[in-house]
């Protein structure tokens, strides 16, 4: 087999990966990537992040304009649904950005090897009839759908998101299992386009990890819309049926629907890797056993083992496996790199969106942290009432000594981006003083973050 040699070989093209990639090429390594699938982008790209996000976008403005539009004085009569053309405009997009991804690829001079990678004894990777020796190799390769005892993921009926994606029609009556980000985006973009969406979830709350006061406000939006939840649920089981799918529940009646769609969560996907024969250790969960550094139990003098992403410890987040790669990359070349895990974001692209940052009220209460909180309703907020986006609020918890900002949560229209000003603030350390004497440009919905930080200290203008 040909034997090629580089500083760095990165396995997986995900974000963290190819972020990885990138960053090291412009720091002057030779680098190489490789990724199983010929389309680079991983799982976020190509059946994940990017796909979902054109559908909810292209479901939310069906759901407008059949709905919503009248009420701005725009009369469209009757509004007809293209499914197809809908799916095609997202395969679209996903095209554009893996095919991107390529381009910089080259634009870097990185290696590109497609084929699964497996470790071998001497920590040299093989991938299809070539074997890569590297002074370092990064572990990338993301992470895969989970699955419930009783449920086999490979049934007709029975679906992953990745499957939810290009239904080729609208189910009349879709059960999601699991009440987590993917599975409210994904029911929020079925039920817009017609079908009757049930979400069992197993604890006594939707959108576990995040703050609670938030997720209850959410669940009665979304219920407003039409989405049915069904709390504490225990699911025993699924299978296919002439009809159907019917779900089994532990102590309730079975539920039958068109279709079934698992989200329950995510596991790491190290399958073929052969990391045992590179030293490399695996926890309970299967997630890559890290030390300082991002360094594994199979680094040594010669080959340096690291691991990102979804496949180590932290939230599942593309944008935490970027930020974990360009740091991994930079510790690799420099010997220096940073990564600030208290200002990560988590972001639900339902609509209206929530969003967070840093500690929520459950976990500062569980620490005995003292605090002070301050809300601030979009109801209040001029922009909102203007777009007829008045849904929600924006509540900043900062710490009662010191006042700097500990949390901040929002559930409103454009959530995503709003929280973003909170992250940079608090990567700087701000308290909502500084958020507060800050100005913020009238008429937006931000007026509203700067609002909820005035409310800290008792003093909110507009409400």
């Amino acid at each position: 087999m040909p034997e090629q040699t580089h500083d760095l070989l990165v396995i997986g093209a995900g974000p963290g990966g190819y972020v990885c990639a990138i960053r090291a090429a412009q720091l002057g390594l030779n680098v190489a990537i490789a990724d199983k699938e010929k389309a680079l982008g991983g799982t976020c790209l190509r059946v994940g992040c990017i796909p979902s996000k054109a559908l909810l976008e292209s479901s939310h403005l069906y759901e407008q304009t059949k709905h919503e539009l009248e009420s701005h004085g725009i009369k469209v009569g009757n509004v007809d649904l293209d499914l197809g053309a809908m799916r095609k405009r997202k395969d679209g997009v996903v095209k554009q950005l893996t095919g991107g991804i390529g381009s910089l690829m080259k634009k870097n001079k990185i290696a590109v090897y497609h084929g699964t990678a497996a470790f071998n004894e001497d920590k040299s990777v093989s991938i299809g009839k070539d074997t890569i020796k590297a002074k370092h190799v990064v572990i990338a390769t993301g992470s895969e759908p989970s699955s419930l005892p009783g449920i086999d993921l490979s049934a007709d009926r029975i679906d992953t998101s990745t499957e939810a994606l290009d239904y080729d029609k609208v189910p009349d009556h879709l059960i999601v299992i699991g009440a987590g980000v993917i599975g409210l985006e994904l029911g929020s973009v079925w039920r817009r386009l017609g079908a009757k969406v049930t979400v069992l979830e197993y604890l006594d709350r939707i959108m576990p990890g995040l703050d609670a006061e938030m997720a209850k406000e959410a669940q009665k939006v979304f219920a407003k819309q039409g989405i049915d939840f069904k709390l504490g649920c225990k699911v025993t089981g699924a299978e296919k049926t002439k009809k159907g799918v019917k779900v089994s529940i532990e102590g309730q009646d079975d539920v039958e629907a068109d279709r079934v769609l698992v989200c329950v969560g995510r596991k790491p996907h190290t399958a073929g890797l052969n990391c045992d024969k590179a030293g490399v250790e695996l926890d309970e969960r299967g997630r890559v056993k890290i030390g300082e550094h991002f360094k594994t139990t199979g680094s040594s003098d010669e080959v340096g083992i690291y691991a990102i992403g979804d496949v180590v410890v932290g939230p599942m987040l593309a944008h935490k496996a970027e930020e974990e790669g360009v740091a991994v990359a930079e510790l690799i070349a420099t010997g220096h790199g940073h990564i600030d895990y208290d200002t990560i974001p988590n972001i639900v692209y339902t609509e209206p969106e929530v969003a967070s940052v840093g500690k929520t009220e459950e976990e500062l209460k569980d620490a005995g942290v003292k605090y002070r909180k301050g809300k601030f309703p979009f109801l209040a907020n001029g922009r909102a009432k203007a777009i007829d986006a008045t849904t929600g609020m924006v509540k900043i918890l900062a710490d009662e000594a010191t006042d700097r900002v500990l949390g901040v949560h929002i559930l409103g229209h454009g959530a995503g981006d709003l929280i973003a000003e909170c992250a940079t603030s608090m990567a700087f350390g701000a308290s909502s003083e500084d958020i507060a004497r800050a100005c913020h440009a009238h008429p937006t919905m931000s007026e509203a973050v700067k609002e909820a930080a005035l409310a800290v200290d008792g003093r909110a203008i507009h409400i």
